[in-house]
């Protein structure tokens, strides 16, 4: 009787110990990349909803130099998340490894396949990863991944404060 207490008692302080850890449901205990949440700020405005294709995420193992770099994101099948509403939960898998850009992007329909000389016209900057400790010029935030992956990669999409890639590769044409 007594050994039967015993193991009721530690099951139910196993079950309340988790019940507490996992106050937002549970997560798997490993990223298979960089993993995190996009919250929104704000909504798609009316004028882009016919025009988005869609929002990515994507990351850099080093900071684009150049327009054509633009298209040497990882992975190559990147993530794609909503254009709104509540917090979303995204996992992007990428290879173990240094990035020095995690970031989301829209990106515009468009007939014509995307190359290095329409990415001004079809692609926008709408949030990225930033690391208040990561002092680089372009504001941006090193994540580095491994065995267990990268988590709590965080950021927020607004789509009133969208960069052009000429933002990023000056100058930018009128």
């Amino acid at each position: 009787m007594i050994a039967t207490m015993r193991s009721r008692v530690s099951r139910t302080a196993i079950c309340a110990a988790v019940a507490l850890a996992c106050n937002e449901g549970l997560h798997p205990t490993t990223c298979p990349g960089i993993c995190g949440t996009v919250s929104y700020q704000g909504s798609l405005p009316d004028s882009l909803r016919d025009s988005t294709a869609a929002v990515l995420i994507v990351a850099f193992s080093t900071f684009p130099q150049t327009p054509a770099d633009l298209l040497r994101f990882q992975p190559p099948v990147p993530a794609s998340v909503d254009t709104g509403g509540p917090a979303r939960r995204y996992v992007l898998q990428v290879p173990n490894g240094t990035y020095e850009w995690v970031l989301a992007v829209w990106v515009k329909k468009s007939s014509t396949p995307l190359g290095a000389q329409n990415a001004d016209s079809l692609l926008r900057e709408v949030g990225f990863y930033r690391d208040g400790r990561d002092t680089t010029a372009h504001g941006t935030g090193r994540v580095h991944v491994a065995a267990g992956g990268a988590d709590a990669i965080d950021f927020a999409i607004d789509f009133t404060r969208m960069h052009r890639v000429c933002d990023y590769f000056p100058p930018c044409p009128p």
